[in-house]
């Protein structure tokens, strides 16, 4: 993949000439031009050299950004930064001064009489030379309009600027013809010459010609500042980095550039200091605020063996650490990279905005052309013609539908790394947007992912001392193990404050438990057969442990020889805020799922606590890929998993959503990267609504852009005129096309305050209902992947029935596969149809073998073609 810095392009019709001369070149298999950040970025086997051949051949320039440039973390460097804004202020600010002279002049003396020197007063042919020369100035000051335009011209690429150029100069142009026309008359002498004369001054268009530049500008200065804030998100990201870092080399502590620090060096971070990059604590204890990059206000605790992150920030101890990652290899790095690449992707939504922008300039000009016929031949005045032309010129603002899609995904990704929540792409937005199913892996995705102690029984109750001298043999025989569920049992007793007894003749019996000699008496821990053998078990012990044992828990049994000292319970649990996040999801309308390789009782117990209705279990990771391909038959899913045994169900979902902690975000399964909450839930649901949220704003920006072309070009033509009246001078239209862009900017912005943590916001009614599965107690349980891809067909009915995949070209949009549906679904013998016009695809389930040709039949009747 190769990232190039486009310059020269003005407005939608550029960028979509930019990419038809890229996409044309063999080996290229993708391009995407972001008009928002200038940026390109170019997949396939084409030479870089090829690809900037091509964009300077389209009339364009192109320079390949290297990674250093493109993904820099140091403070100095800022590809973002807005040089636009203050040309464009300089330019309008020279505009003003000249226009307000015109202004004076044509409107303030022609129109109300302000005074002006005699000798100019009393010549109408001096007045109209001034606005001329006053209008060449403003048309120099913003000759970039005209240079642009005519370059689009002659390429045969016309833009905006050819639009506004050749309004401006239509006005210009006229009114020069009136002045050699007024010239005509002042070589005749006459009153009435002179008089008629005085009357061409208010036929004169030199301040619209004046004022369309200037209000162009206006709007291209609103348009460039609105567009800088937008990146506000990803330059603060860039700019976190430290500028230095203290290394200690050969035990001395050396101050040198951030990024100078090379993997194996070892830094030193004092309290209130960034740390300089990834790395591993070797020494010291503290409290590091990573807010910056997973959103959690929260300080994480450091100590020997923790890993660090470069840009948080050290609050309390002195660290000495080992740097593990630097450069672009950090953390911070992929989040920039991440959220760039999510900005200059395009989401499936713009795809009509993409057709649109590269045929509307030259529809514009035939309209205005056409316009301009027409009032001449109903017998207008040409002034009156030409002023109508123009201002279907310079209404016009393909801008508006290019920036829709971009500025939205590029605030809607700010947004979301700023709160822990990554897309890697704009598909990725659109589609999380649209989700309808969550399917959520158990371990360490729902839960901790580790053992913990849930329940202690001992014989005399709940008894303070008797617990604790439990928990105290527990310890003194755990912490001599190896054992996973050892680390729970020794985790417990720490945070209690206990510690073991002293412990000789220790032995681990492989498969039973665990033994050892205390004071001189022997201590045994395991099984209920084990130390059942040694101590015997009350029979309320038991009954205990067997209802552990019924809800999915680990009982271990303890006891000295010849007396029961107690037994506990080890579980997974539920991470903090799971079954918050459960609630807040079926609250948004979402189906939840969860998908477990764990067996059904340990999935039932977990499913309850959390609130899910839906549980896979007993699924091997190769076949939780086919439980989400029979999942997605009744909506959009987004896999919710580690990212690693998940690997090929997140890539068989439309949205595939990896926990992580900040290491995590390289993963290449998934679209959406969670980091917020160190790797809980709270995320999920906030990411959603951001999604939800960035596709509303898309569908509002699309509907302006389209809306304001559909009504505007028309008020501006004049069609409106015999009806009602209504009519649009130049200046109001150019008036109008420099907002468009900026109100589209604006409310893109408007992302930056979505409420995308605050429970029931952007609901919505729930669109789909997932098929009854066979039913434990209380909660639906599916076993096996087989059961989960026929467990539909098996509880509706006994018959067997047989699916046919159709390949069917023609299908657009989903109007198009409800026709198929409903074709195939009267056909005797279709149980149903699930077509998709995304993979030009149709799944047919039968009752009986219904022929190929009938199936065929019934989808080309309805204008479509089977393949």
């Amino acid at each position: 993949m190769y990232h190039f810095s486009i310059s020269g392009m003005s407005c939608a019709a550029c960028q979509s000439h930019v990419e038809q001369a890229v996409t044309s070149l063999d080996g290229v298999t993708s391009c995407t031009v972001s008009l928002l950040t200038n940026s390109m970025t170019v997949e396939g086997s084409v030479s870089p050299e090829a690809v900037m051949a091509a964009v300077t051949k389209a009339g364009y320039g192109a320079t390949l950004q290297n990674s250093t440039s493109s993904l820099s973390t140091t403070p100095t460097a800022d590809p973002f930064q807005d040089n636009e804004t203050p040309r464009l202020r300089a330019r309008l600010c020279w505009s003003l001064g000249v226009l307000a002279l015109l202004m004076y002049i044509s409107m303030g003396h022609v129109m109300g009489g302000w005074p002006l020197p005699s000798a100019l007063a009393q010549n109408p042919l001096a007045i109209g030379m001034v606005e001329m020369l006053l209008t060449l100035m403003v048309m120099v000051i913003n000759q970039k309009f005209f240079v642009s335009g005519v370059k689009g011209v002659l390429r045969l690429a016309p833009n905006m600027d050819t639009l506004v150029s050749l309004g401006s100069a239509a006005a210009f142009g006229y009114s020069v013809y009136l002045l050699f026309d007024m010239t005509s008359l002042a070589m005749m002498g006459t009153a009435d010459a002179v008089d008629m004369a005085y009357h061409h001054l208010h036929d004169l268009y030199f301040e619209s010609s004046a004022m369309i530049l200037t209000l162009i500008t206006v709007g291209k200065m609103l348009e460039s500042h609105a567009k800088g804030k937008t990146t506000n998100a990803l330059r603060g990201l860039m700019q976190l980095t430290p500028k230095t870092a203290h290394v200690l080399r050969e035990g001395v502590e050396v101050t040198i550039p951030a990024q100078d620090v090379g993997v194996g060096d070892i830094f030193v971070v004092r309290p209130g200091e960034s740390i300089p990059t990834d790395g591993v604590v070797v020494s010291g204890v503290s409290a590091v605020d990573e807010s910056a990059l997973t959103g959690e206000s929260i300080p994480a605790d450091k100590s020997e063996g923790c890993r660090v992150y470069g840009a948080t920030i050290n609050q309390q101890g002195l660290l000495t650490c080992q740097a593990t990652h630097v450069g672009e290899d950090t953390t911070l790095a992929g989040i920039i990279r991440m959220v760039r690449d999510a900005s200059a992707s395009k989401a499936p939504i713009a795809k009509i905005a993409d057709v649109v922008s590269g045929i509307f300039v030259p529809c514009v000009l035939g309209l205005s052309l056409l316009t301009l016929v027409v009032w001449l031949l109903v017998d207008q005045t040409a002034g009156y013609a030409l002023a109508r032309a123009i201002s279907v010129l310079v209404i016009s603002c393909p801008c508006a539908l290019g920036l829709a899609t971009p500025v939205a995904i590029m605030v809607g990704s700010g947004v979301g790394a700023k709160n822990g929540i990554l897309f890697k792409n704009a598909t990725a937005i659109e589609l999380a947007g649209q989700v309808d199913i969550i399917v959520l892996d158990k371990t360490g995705t729902l839960t901790e992912g580790k053992p913990h102690v849930t329940d202690i029984y001992t014989p005399h109750g709940d008894d303070s001392d008797s617990a604790l001298d439990f928990v105290r043999c527990a310890y003194t025989l755990e912490a001599m193990s190896e054992h996973p569920l050892a680390y729970a049992v020794v985790a417990y007793a720490q945070e209690r404050g206990v510690t073991p007894y002293e412990i000789t003749d220790f032995r681990a019996v492989v498969g039973q438990g665990l033994q050892g000699r205390v004071n001189g008496v022997m201590l045994f821990g395991g099984s209920a057969t084990f130390v059942g053998a040694y101590a015997p078990i009350p029979r309320e012990a038991q009954e205990m442990a067997e209802a552990w044992a019924g809800q999915g828990k680990t009982p271990i049994f303890f006891g000295w020889e010849g007396k029961f000292v107690g037994c506990m319970a080890l579980s997974d649990v539920l991470k903090p805020h799971s079954r918050e996040a459960i609630a807040e999801l079926k609250a948004m309308g979402l189906e939840v799922v969860m998908l477990t390789g764990d067996n059904p009782v340990t999935a039932a117990q977990i499913g309850r606590m959390a609130g899910i209705d839906h549980v896979v279990a007993g699924v091997m990771p190769d076949g939780k890929e086919a439980v989400i391909r029979q999942l997605k038959a009744y909506g959009k899913v987004a896999m919710v998993g580690d990212g690693i045994n998940d690997a090929p169900a997140l890539t068989q979902a439309d949205v595939g959503m990896a926990m992580g902690s900040g290491t995590d975000i390289a993963m290449d399964a998934a679209d959406v990267v969670l980091v917020h909450g160190k790797g809980s839930l709270s995320g999920l649901t906030a990411a959603l609504r951001l999604s939800r949220a960035t596709l509303r704003n898309i569908r509002q920006n699309l509907f302006w852009a389209f809306i304001y072309n559909v009504i505007g070009i028309p008020l501006a033509a004049g069609v409106w005129v015999p009806l009602f009246g209504w009519e649009l001078s130049p200046m109001f239209g150019a008036a109008a096309m420099s907002l468009s862009s900026f109100c589209v900017v604006s409310n893109a912005l408007r992302l930056n305050l979505a409420p995308i943590h605050r429970d029931g916001v952007y609901r919505r009614k729930k669109k789909v209902t997932l098929p009854a599965l066979p039913a434990l107690p209380a909660l639906e349980v599916l076993v096996g992947v087989e059961e989960a891809i026929n467990s539909q067909e098996n509880h509706e009915s006994e018959e067997k029935h047989m699916e046919k995949i159709m390949k069917i070209e023609g299908m657009m949009c989903p109007r198009c596969e409800a026709h198929v549906k409903k074709a195939l679904e009267a056909v005797e013998g279709v149980v149903s149809a699930t077509p998709d016009h995304q993979t030009n695809s149709a799944v047919v389930v039968l009752s009986v073998d219904v022929p190929d040709e009938v199936l065929k039949a019934a989808v080309e009747a309805e204008g479509y073609e089977v393949k």
